[in-house]
C-alpha cells in the first residue's frame, strides 16, 4: 500500500475496536494462554513498545522490527518492536515507547504521531507487562541503532498482513518441553512470543478495516 493512502486511515485505526486477548492468543502457545489467565501480575515491571508504520522502499508502508543483540538474558537475540522498561523520568507509557524508539533506532519523537494504545501483553519469563502503541510517521527514516540492536528489520505491510506467514515449531523451555509455538516468518526472521501476539492484534485490527 502507498503510505500516503495508509496515512488516510489514521482516524479509522484510532476508533477501531481492539481484538484483545482473543486476537493475541491466535499467536500464543498454550502455555502462555494458561499463565496469562492465571497470573495476578504480582509486582510486574512496566514496559512499552512502539509499532511504527512509515514509508519504506517505493514509498510503500512498512513496519519496524528489531533483532535484539545477544546478551545474558531472557530475550537475547529475539525479534521485537522498539521499546523497553519504564524509566523514572518518563511521564507516562507513551513517553517510554517514544524514548526507547529514539534510543534504540534513532527516530525522534517529533517525527512520530501516536495513534492508538493496544492491549497489554504479560511476559511471564521476565515478569513484564508491556503496553504497545501504534505510531505513524509520514517521513522517510534513517535508522541508527544502538548496542541493544543487532539488526533493523523493515517489514512491508503486505507481508505483515499475509496469512501464509504463520508457521509452527516445537521449543523447549525451562518449565516445559516440546511446546508447540506459533510464529510469523517475516524477512526470514522467526517472530514469536509477545511480539507475535502484538502483531496478531494489530493485524486483526487492520483487517477489520479491510486492509
Amino acid at each position: 500500500m502507498e503510505h500516503l493512502t495508509f496515512l488516510q486511515h489514521q482516524e479509522a485505526i484510532k476508533d477501531a475496536l481492539l481484538g484483545g486477548l482473543e486476537a493475541q492468543f491466535k499467536l500464543a502457545p498454550e502455555t502462555r494462554k494458561i499463565s496469562t489467565k492465571t497470573s495476578h501480575y504480582s509486582n510486574v515491571k512496566k514496559a512499552a513498545v512502539l509499532v511504527l508504520f512509515y514509508p519504506g522502499k517505493n514509498n510503500k508502508t512498512h513496519v519496524l522490527l528489531t533483532l535484539r543483540a545477544q546478551y545474558n538474558g531472557t530475550h537475547s537475540a529475539q525479534v521485537s518492536f522498539p521499546g523497553g522498561k519504564v524509566d523514572l523520568n518518563d511521564k507516562n507509557l507513551q513517553e517510554t515507547a517514544l524514548r526507547e524508539c529514539f534510543e534504540e533506532v534513532g527516530v525522534s519523537s517529533k517525527k512520530i504521531t501516536l495513534v492508538k494504545e493496544m492491549t497489554d501483553v504479560y511476559i511471564p519469563p521476565s515478569n513484564f507487562l508491556v503496553t504497545p502503541f501504534i505510531g505513524f510517521t509520514s517521513k522517510k527514516l534513517n535508522f541508527t541503532s544502538n548496542e541493544e540492536v543487532a539488526q533493523i528489520i523493515e517489514v512491508p505491510l503486505k507481508d505483515l498482513l499475509h496469512d501464509g506467514a504463520i508457521y509452527f515449531e516445537n521449543k523447549n523451555f525451562s518449565d516445559a518441553s516440546n511446546v508447540r509455538i506459533p510464529y510469523f516468518l517475516l524477512n526470514n526472521h522467526k517472530v514469536w512470543g509477545a511480539t507475535a501476539m502484538i502483531i496478531s492484534e494489530v493485524k486483526e485490527l487492520l483487517k477489520s478495516l479491510s486492509f
